[in-house]
């Protein structure tokens, strides 16, 4: 599953959080890609609607992001490699970058490096001084 250079741009700006995006992908009927956003944040209901609207791909990436190796093999078998090189770019691999740069896919690779910001920041919020190591409060 392919979409365009322009909704994948659109894409990364509603996971920036700019409003105006959403509102666009939701017009033009890319309601998964607003949902993307929060399923690789773990929000249950976001993952649930990628599921019940059969956005498989979608779901095996996110399931992907989280180390999961049969969503990672999925995406494999359906020749989502692209998607399958953005998890492994989110989980470190520099290579997946650079493969989907060598095809032309740029875009894509700008999509998981926003989630990767988004995914460590978040886990960033969520720790301090009081809660990490071993005197959890």
């Amino acid at each position: 599953m392919f979409y365009p250079k322009e909704v994948i741009d659109i894409a990364c700006d509603w996971i920036e959080g700019k409003q105006d995006a959403k509102i666009w992908l939701q017009k033009h009927n890319f309601e998964e890609l607003v949902q993307l956003r929060d399923a690789v944040s773990r929000w249950p209901k976001a993952f649930e609607y990628l599921l019940i609207h059969k956005h498989l791909i979608l779901a095996a990436f996110v399931n992907a992001i989280w180390e999961d190796k049969t969503a990672f093999k999925l995406l494999m078998d359906k020749k989502a490699v692209h998607w399958a090189a953005m998890a492994n770019y989110i989980n470190g691999d520099e290579n997946a970058a650079t493969f989907l740069k060598k095809n032309k896919l740029e875009h894509y690779a700008k999509l998981a490096h926003l989630i990767q910001a988004k995914i460590r920041k978040e886990g960033d919020a969520n720790s301090n001084f009081f809660n990490s190591g071993p005197y959890k409060m």
